[in-house]
């Protein structure tokens, strides 16, 4: 059977949509399973908003409720200028605190194998830590799936 490279790539959910201050009352995405890819992608985008930040951490779950929660390490890549990329970053649980600005674009990733024990699932979370309004949205890609097929298989339970 022949796949899409989307079906090989990624399964893409809009995990918080477009809000005019994503980060008021402590965020979390929607909870995805890893169960069958290796990798989560957020992709957190600031627009309008010049001083308002977060401190944004990933949080390993083991249900979709979830009954635990706990904040594990993981990696980022920040573009707070123009098209300039950083360099891919490793960030403790404690997570790492946005830029002040607008107009930034944010990767977070978190392999399956940097959860908690045997947890499956993962979220991430978006603490505000400066309260000044900022739009955006964040979107959850899923990458590497262990069992390829089109159309890819839902993460969301």
């Amino acid at each position: 059977m022949a796949f899409s490279q989307a079906a090989v790539v990624n399964v893409v959910h809009n995990t918080i949509t477009a809000h005019e201050d994503i980060f008021n009352g402590t965020p979390t995405t929607d909870i995805v399973s890893l169960e069958n890819y290796t990798e989560a992608l957020f992709i957190i985008e600031k627009s309008a908003g010049a001083t308002g930040t977060a401190v944004i951490t990933v949080e390993s779950c083991d249900d979709t409720t979830p009954t635990t929660a706990t904040a594990v390490a993981f990696e980022y890549q920040a573009c707070t200028s123009g098209n300039t990329w950083g360099d891919r970053t490793s960030a403790t649980s404690s997570g790492f605190t946005t830029t002040a600005g607008a107009n930034q674009v944010y990767k977070i990733f978190i392999k399956d194998t940097d959860l908690s024990g045997t947890n499956s699932y993962v979220r991430l979370k978006a603490t505000e830590s400066a309260n000044d309004p900022v739009d955006g949205a964040i979107v959850t890609v899923l990458l590497n799936p262990k069992y390829p097929q089109d159309p890819p298989k839902e993460a969301i339970t």
